[in-house]
């Protein structure tokens, strides 16, 4: 299958000052995946097949629950084409 972009932002409903580690949270196991990933400030694009980025965003719920949120609202972006797609290809130029 070929390689997809999936940008996630997740809004976990926890008090402020959880907001932060609740979400560093998810990143880090985004990070665990070892899929190619980019962070910033109001989401992180992740790199990797379907199934996989898929299975990400059920975790990244889970993690929100499990660190005490009452409720996660999230967004995601996706960008398929059939031969696939890569961030370097998006933002190369940039770095």
């Amino acid at each position: 299958m070929p390689k997809v972009n999936l940008s996630l932002q997740v809004l976990p409903r926890v008090p402020d000052e959880r907001i932060y580690p609740v979400v560093d949270e998810v990143i880090k196991m985004i990070a665990e995946t070892g899929l190619y990933y980019v962070v910033g400030p109001m989401e992180t694009t992740i790199e990797g097949e379907l199934d996989q980025l898929f299975e990400i965003v059920k975790k990244a719920q889970e993690i929100c629950i499990n660190e005490g949120a009452t409720r996660v609202m999230s967004m995601i972006k996706l960008d398929y084409k059939p031969e696939g797609v890569t961030i370097d290809e998006k933002i190369g130029k940039y770095k």
